[in-house]
């Protein structure tokens, strides 16, 4: 890529939710039993990590994740507030390195690392239209 990162180590993000029903294990098919679903905690932590770097980004790119390695260690009931927040912590070319945490209003629930790779979306999106083009006609959904 031609250009550098004006991203400084150290930038955080945040994302809020107040668990709802729909943000349940098994509304989202990830358990039996009305907390806090992992996917949706790791789904914080992405929006966490993207409004620490995102409106940092030139123009025509943006970041995608590529890895997170997260603990989900407390349960969070319906009803209660999650604050889940992204710290860059370092930045190598065009992949950005986050901690990442979230607590709910008495526990640390979650934390770990999470990858995020720089990307020109015009050439993404070519390189899946390819993609797109390999696939059988019936597999293709309009």
């Amino acid at each position: 890529m031609s250009f550098s990162l004006d991203i400084a180590v150290g930038a955080t993000g945040t994302a809020t939710l107040v668990v709802a029903d729909e943000h349940t294990a098994p509304s989202v098919g990830s358990g039996a039993i009305h907390v806090l679903a992992t996917p949706v905690m790791i789904n914080l932590f992405e929006a966490a990590a993207l409004a620490a770097c995102e409106a940092l980004l030139p123009a025509g790119h943006q970041s995608l994740g590529t890895k997170l390695n997260v603990s989900h260690i407390a349960a969070t009931p319906v009803g209660m507030r999650v604050n889940a927040t992204a710290i860059v912590t370092s930045i190598e070319g065009r992949n950005i390195y986050f901690h990442v945490s979230a607590f709910d209003e008495r526990d640390l629930i979650g934390d770990g690392t999470h990858e995020r790779v720089v990307v020109n979306v015009e050439r993404f999106d070519k390189r899946v239209q390819e993609k797109v083009a390999l696939l059988k006609p019936s597999m293709v959904k309009p």
